[in-house]
């Protein structure tokens, strides 16, 4: 299902992005992904308030969030109680000289991410090829900011796919653990949860935030540290964390095989999300 900004649902075979867009030519854009489940957007005000952030980044134009707010209603309603989805916010720079291309488009959450819940995945550790103080006198490499310039990210995840494994974990020149490409990195120390901070140049994660708040009814502490892959392989648990899969376990990093300490149900369900059996 997709909805336009400010011309509401259309058919989602119309055709809506120019050729010349530079969304499409460029990457120059940004966007959101929100779970819905049980007729419930998961932290839509993050959402939102993260595509203004990152639509400032790059100097687009500052979100109309009550026209945005109005056409994820139509979305949603559209959408009905056909089960769980994705939500995804776009907002594009348009045409050269012509104004923002911005849409909504609604999908069945895939079974490979409904898998990924269950079963865990298998990572490898990648270098990001920058400092983690990069970002710091460095604005324009926009840390932080949520774009549509993914196609790094998709390389090294193809990457580790060619060695057998399911995604990455990308790692600063200076040794400290960044961010998976689509996911924040979340390990657990004891009975402590722990996540790196923004400040290297990673995206403020929305799921984060939602299982930190609740992690005290779960039993757990929370602490935002920095740690190196020596770190990860010590923890008692590590996972992707991320809008629609939610607390995902690691199950083996660069080859070697680990358990989840038996938290990723309680870490799930902090995270907004029941365990898949």
């Amino acid at each position: 299902m997709l909805g336009v900004l400010g011309g509401g649902l259309i058919d989602p075979t119309t055709p809506l992005l120019r050729a010349d867009d530079l969304g499409v030519l460029r990457g120059d854009a940004v966007f959101e992904t929100i779970r819905l489940h049980e007729g419930r957007l998961d932290a839509l005000d993050a959402h939102l308030g993260r595509l203004v952030r990152s639509a400032a980044a790059l100097g687009l134009p500052d979100p109309d969030l009550t026209a945005w707010r109005a056409l994820v209603d139509e979305v949603v309603a559209g959408w009905g109680e056909r089960g769980e989805a994705m939500l995804r916010l776009v907002l594009t720079r348009g045409v050269e000289g012509g104004p923002p291309t911005a849409f909504a488009l609604i999908a069945p959450v895939p079974g490979s991410t409904l898998a990924a819940r269950r079963d865990g995945v298998r990572v490898v550790t990648l270098s990001r090829g920058v400092s983690s103080t990069a970002h710091d006198d460095s604005p324009w490499l926009l840390g932080g900011a949520k774009t549509t310039s993914y196609a790094v990210n998709m390389a090294a995840q193809r990457y580790a796919q060619a060695l057998g494994s399911d995604d990455v974990i990308f790692v600063s020149t200076d040794g400290l653990v960044l961010e998976a490409p689509t996911a924040t990195v979340v390990w657990a120390i004891g009975e402590t949860l722990h996540t790196p901070p923004t400040t290297v140049g990673i995206l403020d994660g929305t799921t984060v935030h939602t299982l930190f708040d609740h992690a005290g009814a779960h039993g757990f502490a929370t602490a935002v540290t920095t740690t190196t892959v020596a770190g990860l392989h010590a923890a008692d648990a590590v996972w992707l964390v991320s809008s629609v899969r939610g607390a995902v376990a690691v199950t083996a990093i660069d080859g070697t095989e680990r358990g989840d300490g038996g938290l990723t149900a309680r870490v799930q369900s902090a995270a907004g999300l029941k365990a898949v059996k």
